[in-house]
């Protein structure tokens, strides 16, 4: 019996796209982490808002480097992976905020340090659902 290298994914191909989500998802978490801070530091904004528009910033860069280099060949086109693509991160970020918000009402740590645990806590998860679903290709091709 022949075995087809087409249907699944080499150790080497499964490991480059692995250091490719995480050196994307670093850099995007990166911005997230560094907007949140500039904007509670510099203009007085309260940290769950700036943790929004951390995520909206996150998100462009977040998107364009998994679908360009993550998840390029994957079959899915931009149209078809940018929306499961913004749910998956509207999912994570909803689960961030809310922890977030949790974290900053009883615990007595930094906001900055709070932030980045969630950061780390939501990025397994959007790996997973991102290669099992926003950037496959669609069933009719």
């Amino acid at each position: 019996m022949q075995r087809s290298f087409q249907a699944r994914p080499s150790r080497v191909s499964r490991l480059v796209r692995l250091s490719w989500f995480v050196a994307v998802g670093c850099t995007a978490a990166a911005l997230h982490f560094g907007t949140v801070v500039q904007l509670v530091e510099t203009l007085g904004w309260v940290p769950l808002l700036a943790n929004v528009a951390g995520w909206l910033l996150a998100f462009v860069v977040s998107f364009l480097g998994q679908w360009l280099l993550t998840f390029r060949g994957r079959g899915a086109t931009w149209m078809h992976a940018l929306p499961r693509f913004f749910a998956i991160s509207l999912a994570g970020f909803l689960a961030n905020e809310s922890a977030y918000a949790l974290l900053l009402r009883f615990s007595a740590l930094r906001y900055d340090v709070l932030l980045a645990g969630v950061l780390v806590g939501v990025a397994v998860t959007t790996y997973l659902l991102s290669s099992r679903w926003a950037f496959r290709g669609s069933p009719a091709g």
